[in-house]
């Protein structure tokens, strides 16, 4: 399969789900794909392999609950990725990763 064919078949996969889920036009297929592509290549690269989708869905689960979902999730796959950069290493963490008041 092209690389152009490949991405046809995953901008038409995105808009079956979206309608299947319900979304409509709320997610922004364009920049959201490459977003969680990067994220869970970060998570499958530096934690885990089956970390990876696992974590997208939970960062769906969080962006869901907030006000504008589609800013959420690029925020969240963003600290996320930061997150998996720097896991199992030997510095300590800036940030602890639950301090939500911490975080910017």
């Amino acid at each position: 399969m092209a690389a152009s064919d490949d991405a046809n078949a995953l901008t038409d996969w995105l808009a079956a789900v979206s309608r299947e889920l319900g979304l409509g036009d709320t997610v922004e297929a364009d920049g959201l794909v490459d977003t969680v592509l990067d994220m869970t290549a970060d998570v499958a690269h530096d934690v885990s392999r089956p970390g990876a989708p696992v974590t997208a869905f939970l960062i769906g689960v969080a962006a869901g609950r907030a006000e504008d979902p589609a800013v959420a999730a690029r925020d969240f796959a963003g600290k996320i990725s930061k997150l998996a950069q720097g896991w199992g290493s030997d510095a300590e963490r800036g940030v602890p990763a639950n301090d939500q008041e911490q975080r910017g």
